[in-house]
């Protein structure tokens, strides 16, 4: 395995690349989850880049860019023994330039949601993820559910864009409780942990309902609200189609169910896809 951190090494390494290539593009910090992303690259792809880039343009002011957990020499173990073939680990300034081109997210489905509660983090992951598409060269590009919304406008993108790369989703990875796995999982106490499962309890509830033939957007969500009591504060609830449309009526294989709270000082998200 080769860990590069220069854009044109990485450029030097392509050149005997043969085949398909798969990438999944990270902040490090891996955990179960992005080893599923991994796993899956490597099984669809001859040659499996992975980047391990803590971008700073996604962050807003008061985030957690400063304590986002860095873990550099575990990731590279946990790539190698997945069977990455390299591993690209730039800094910022070879990312960007002083005098920066923009992406800006679309004026809708960027700014409701995760765009409305964080306005300009949707430019930033799209600014980055464009950079590190074009750079890797990727025939498959592997992104979770998790971030439903973040996956969408990456898809918009490519399609806009005509950017060769197939963009996959994966499913969520969820630990033993039910825990939809986050980096951000590791600023949580054991009893915030505990407190965090609401999430994932919440959204069993919602599809319990629509399971039992409930389809009212305006019965299910009081219902999730009831399990979400555990959590600090709720950010957001919302059912909306693939296209992240609100919706009024849940139709089965064309609904997302999304939440935001928050447990402690850590913002957590989660969805089920419908």
């Amino acid at each position: 395995m080769e860990i590069v951190r220069r854009v044109e090494t990485l450029q030097d390494a392509k050149k005997n690349v043969k085949g398909s290539i798969g990438f999944v593009p990270t902040m490090g910090a891996l955990h179960a989850g992005h080893l599923a992303l991994i796993r899956r690259a490597r099984e669809e792809n001859d040659y499996v880049i992975v980047s391990i880039f803590v971008n700073p343009t996604q962050f807003l002011e008061g985030e957690d860019l400063e304590s986002y957990p860095r873990r550099e020499e575990a990731d590279s173990r946990i790539c190698k023994l997945a069977g990455v073939d390299l591993i690209f680990m730039p800094t910022a300034d070879q990312i960007y330039e002083e005098d920066e081109l923009c992406i800006g997210a679309p004026a809708r489905r960027g700014y409701i949601l995760e765009g409305e509660k964080r306005p300009g983090h949707f430019d930033g992951m799209l600014q980055v993820v464009m950079k590190l598409l074009n750079l890797s060269a990727a025939t498959r590009a592997y992104f979770g559910k998790k971030d439903a919304q973040q996956l969408a406008l990456i898809t918009q993108m490519a399609r806009s864009y005509f950017l060769s790369c197939e963009i996959v989703p994966c499913d969520i990875v969820r630990d033993a409780h039910g825990l939809a796995l986050s980096s951000r999982n590791a600023y949580l106490s054991d009893e915030e942990k505990q407190r965090a499962l609401a999430l994932s309890r919440s959204l069993k509830r919602a599809s319990r309902k629509v399971m039992s033939g409930e389809r009212s957007v305006d019965r299910i969500i009081p219902e999730m609200e009831q399990v979400l009591d555990a959590v600090d504060r709720i950010e957001y609830i919302a059912i909306v189609d693939r296209n992240f449309r609100p919706r009024e009526i849940v139709e089965i294989g064309d609904t997302i169910i999304l939440v935001a709270a928050w447990v402690g000082k850590t913002r957590l998200i989660d969805n089920i896809w419908i």
